[in-house]
C-alpha cells in the first residue's frame, strides 16, 4: 500500500489507512456507480470524502503500473494544481494505491475535505425557473474563464462535476470534481468554447455564456455565440445519435 499525504495532513498520516480498511463496511454511502464508489466518513472531526477507483482490467493495469498515473494521484496532482491558482476544489487529503508484489495496480483511493454544497450545475441547466439562473450562469462563465486562463482543459466539464455554494444573494462559489481527467495547455478561443460543449446548454444558455466569456476575454460576443452554439448542437447531435444507435441494436 502506497500512501501520499498532503502535508497539512501530516498529523494524521496514521489514521488514514483507516480509512481505506474499513471502506466497504464503514462511512455513508455517496455515489456507487459501475466502476467507482464514494462514500463520506471522519477523519478525526473532520468530515471527508473516499473516492474508490476499482481495479483496472490486465491492460489498464499495467498502463497504470508503469505508464501513466492512477485516477487517484492525477486527482491529488490536479486538486493541488488547481488550489495553487485559486480554482476552488475540495481540498486534497491523500491518495492511496494498492499493488500486487509485481508492482501492477490492484485499486486507489482518493481522498479529499467534504464540500457542503447547495445544488450543482445540473440543477441550473434542467430548471428554466431557477432562481437567479442567469446571475449563476455568468459566475459560472468567470469561474471557466479563470480555469482556462490557468491553462485548465477540463475534459469532464459537464453539469454534475460543478458544486455550487450560495454564498449571499447574487453571489455564488464553484468547486470542480472529478478531476482525473484534465490537459494543462493553453486553450484557443475554439478549444475554450469546445470545453462547454458538455454542458447541455439551451440556446438561451449560450447566448448568456458567451456574452460573460466575451467581457472577459476581449473577443466580440458574436463571434463567441456563434462558435459556442455550433459546438453545443454538434455534441447534443452526436450525443444523441449514440443513444439512439445503442437502442436500436439492444432491440435486435
Amino acid at each position: 500500500m502506497k500512501i501520499i499525504v498532503h502535508p497539512k495532513y501530516k498529523n494524521q498520516e496514521n489514521s488514514i489507512p483507516q480509512l481505506v480498511t474499513g471502506f466497504l463496511t464503514d462511512g455513508d454511502l455517496i455515489v456507487k456507480g459501475a466502476r467507482n464508489i464514494i462514500k463520506s466518513n471522519f477523519l478525526g472531526d473532520e468530515k471527508v470524502n473516499i473516492k474508490f477507483f476499482q481495479k483496472p482490467g490486465w491492460f489498464k493495469s499495467i498502463i497504470y503500473s508503469f505508464f501513466r498515473s492512477t485516477k487517484a494521484k492525477r486527482s491529488f496532482d490536479y486538486a493541488k494544481y488547481l488550489i495553487k491558482h485559486a480554482i476552488l476544489t475540495p481540498f486534497p487529503i491523500a491518495y492511496i494505491e494498492n499493488r500486487t508484489s509485481f508492482g501492477l495496480l490492484k485499486d486507489s483511493y482518493y481522498i479529499s475535505q467534504q464540500v457542503d454544497y447547495d445544488f450543482t450545475i445540473r440543477e441550473l441547466i434542467h430548471d428554466p425557473l431557477f432562481l437567479e439562473r442567469n446571475i449563476i450562469l455568468e459566475q459560472f462563465a468567470e469561474f471557466t474563464f479563470k480555469m482556462h486562463e490557468a491553462k485548465v482543459n477540463f475534459l469532464d466539464h459537464s453539469p454534475g462535476n460543478t458544486l455550487v455554494v450560495k454564498k449571499d444573494s447574487g453571489k455564488y462559489e464553484f468547486y470542480l470534481i472529478d478531476l482525473n481527467r484534465m490537459n494543462f495547455q493553453n486553450l484557443s478561443i475554439e478549444k475554450r468554447m469546445d470545453n462547454f460543449k458538455k454542458m447541455w446548454l439551451s440556446k438561451t444558455m449560450v447566448k448568456v455564456i458567451a456574452k460573460a466569456y466575451a467581457k472577459l476575454s476581449n473577443e466580440s460576443e458574436e463571434k463567441l455565440h456563434a462558435i459556442l452554439l455550433e459546438k453545443t448542437t454538434q455534441f447534443k447531435r452526436k450525443t444523441t445519435k449514440k443513444k439512439y444507435l445503442k437502442r436500436k441494436i439492444g432491440r435486435k
